[in-house]
């Protein structure tokens, strides 16, 4: 025992140290990328009026983080995406002009500046844009070395007390490039949403023995992501698709990541394929690429391993919306993962799911709420998922059913302080699953305090059916589970003073280009009135 407990000490300090050389190494970076003058040779910057033959906007345009008088916009300068560097100059800085506009034309041009993109960063440019007005479409564009990057459309939120009719959003979540084509987010696009919600797997970090894409077998697709630089390939290999760009050029996006951009059901500083201190290693390799390649505001970049995250949004006096993270502050998961039946160890008190901290900020939040709806993003499903039929249980043990006690707590906890209008928003699971939360999930006449809608995957797990046997046991034996398909796509909603709209929209195919997207299902919930009502 003396000798477990001391092994257990050396890891915890390890990590430690090696926390301390992120949080000193870093923040150097950081002082380096982000300062206003740089020394050596990293500071060298190319001219603005210099030119360049080849493509640099490879990987589109993208916003997000939207705030009544604020919007985030991002690029990357990638020539030759998935070459070192993205085919840049390691040595050099670019500068990089930005553009925001009402009008698609840039007729009525309102911001503009020059940012540099700078290579300590991916060549990646991140712009808070500020001084814009609420609740309105804008237009934006990037220029550099000559040459203009496609447009992007945005959105700024509402103003904190606003009136807001209505608010239309899409969430997704899951998009295994080797698994399939991104038909969904085509659809997505060319649909009108003021905010797109991402709720995880925005890569995956393993690749494929076989895949459906040309390319799938090339070593960027084959590859397991560790370092920096894989985590990078990564990312600019998925954000090569066409359909991913149209929907990041159509609509803010606000995100958050769950396991597989860093690796398979990861928990907080422990996962099995390292001891903690390595771990940490590769979990700040893939936060820093996850900043790098989403619209976020420089106050998000990860500080080495450890990145706070969780943060709350407003739409007006209509929505708002807590981000979570379920990742960083968790237990580590109980009786060794899986799907296995309830135990004391899984409804042990405590053991959490968002830390202490975290949770805390949640019911307080909660808790001062005044708007309508009162929406969680977060990764999985919360609602109890027996997976076998007959009188046994077993649930998978990475989601809400694996830490009953910390479901119990935020549940019980937002009935308590009266929370209005509770709406879960989950994915993880590469099905649609919409659920009534209840209290006691056992006892179905416990109270219904929340609605959940879980969206499928847009391409992982390939192509679905209607129904497969493990959905069909899951309707038989959690009578809250109210709806459910096996097919892959991703869910339209539409908030208004009286109800909640949940359109789930649904792929006949995505192993082979050009499937065909139509809805599956249109759920409804009305103010004040929790549980699903179908339209």
């Amino acid at each position: 025992m003396t000798a477990s407990v001391t092994a257990t000490q050396a890891a915890r300090v390890a990590a430690t140290a090696t926390r301390r050389r992120f949080l000193t190494v870093t923040g150097a970076a950081a002082a380096l990328a982000l300062g206003t003058a740089l020394t050596g040779p990293r500071a060298q910057a190319v001219s603005a009026a210099s030119t360049d033959s080849r493509h640099l906007f490879t990987l589109g345009v993208a916003s997000g983080e939207p705030l009544p008088e604020a919007v985030v916009i991002w690029t990357r300068l990638a020539p030759d995406p998935l070459a070192p560097f993205g085919g840049m100059d390691p040595e050099r800085s670019v500068p990089v002009e930005w553009e925001v506009a009402e009008s698609e034309d840039f007729r009525r041009v309102v911001r503009r500046g020059t940012a540099f993109a700078r290579p300590e960063y991916a060549h990646t440019v991140h712009v808070d844009v500020r001084g814009l007005r609420p609740w309105r479409h804008y237009f934006y564009r990037f220029r550099a070395r000559g040459q203009i990057s496609p447009v992007g459309r945005t959105r700024t939120a509402p103003a904190p007390d606003a009136a807001v009719p209505s608010l239309t959003l899409a969430f997704a979540s899951c998009q295994a490039w080797f698994d399939g084509y991104y038909t969904a987010y085509g659809d997505l696009a060319r649909r009108d949403h003021d905010v797109v919600l991402f709720l995880g797997d925005y890569i995956y970090e393993f690749g494929a023995a076989k895949g459906y894409r040309p390319g799938d077998a090339d070593p960027h697709a084959m590859r397991q992501t560790v370092t920096l630089d894989e985590y990078r390939e990564r990312y600019a290999l998925y954000k090569l698709d066409p359909d991913l760009q149209a929907a990041h050029a159509a609509a803010p996006w606000i995100v958050t990541f769950d396991d597989h951009e860093i690796v398979d059901n990861w928990a907080d500083e422990a996962h099995p394929s390292a001891p903690p201190a390595e771990f940490l290693v590769r979990r700040a390799n893939g936060f820093r690429a996850y900043w790098e390649h989403m619209p976020l505001r420089l106050g998000d970049l990860p500080n080495g391993p450890d990145m706070r995250f969780y943060r709350r949004l407003r739409y007006g006096s209509l929505a708002e919306f807590s981000i979570l993270d379920t990742r960083q502050y968790r237990s580590d998961q109980a009786n060794g993962d899986g799907i296995k039946p309830p135990s004391d160890a899984s409804r042990d008190p405590s053991r959490t799911f968002t830390g202490e901290e975290q949770e805390r900020w949640l019911l307080d939040g909660l808790a001062a709420s005044t708007a309508r709806w009162n929406v969680l993003g977060q990764q999985t499903a919360m609602a109890q998922l027996d997976t076998v039929a007959g009188p046994g249980v077993a649930v998978p043990m990475d989601t809400w059913d694996g830490y009953t006690a910390s479901r119990d707590r935020v549940l019980g906890g937002a009935h308590e302080r009266g929370v209005r209008n509770l709406v879960s928003l989950g994915g993880d699971l590469h099905r649609s699953v919409a659920s009534d939360l209840r209290l006691d999930f056992d006892d179905p006449d416990s109270p219904v305090v929340g609605t959940e809608f879980v969206g499928t995957s847009i391409s992982s797990g390939m192509d679905g059916v209607d129904h497969d046997p493990g959905g069909l046991t899951l309707l038989a034996e959690n009578p809250h589970i109210r709806f459910h398909n096996f097919q892959r796509g991703y869910v339209s909603c539409v908030a208004t003073d009286t109800e909640w709209t949940a359109e789930y929209r649904v792929v006949d195919r995505v192993t082979t280009p050009g499937g065909t997207v139509s809805t599956r299902g249109t759920l409804v919930v009305e103010d004040g009135r929790p549980g699903i009502q179908t339209a």
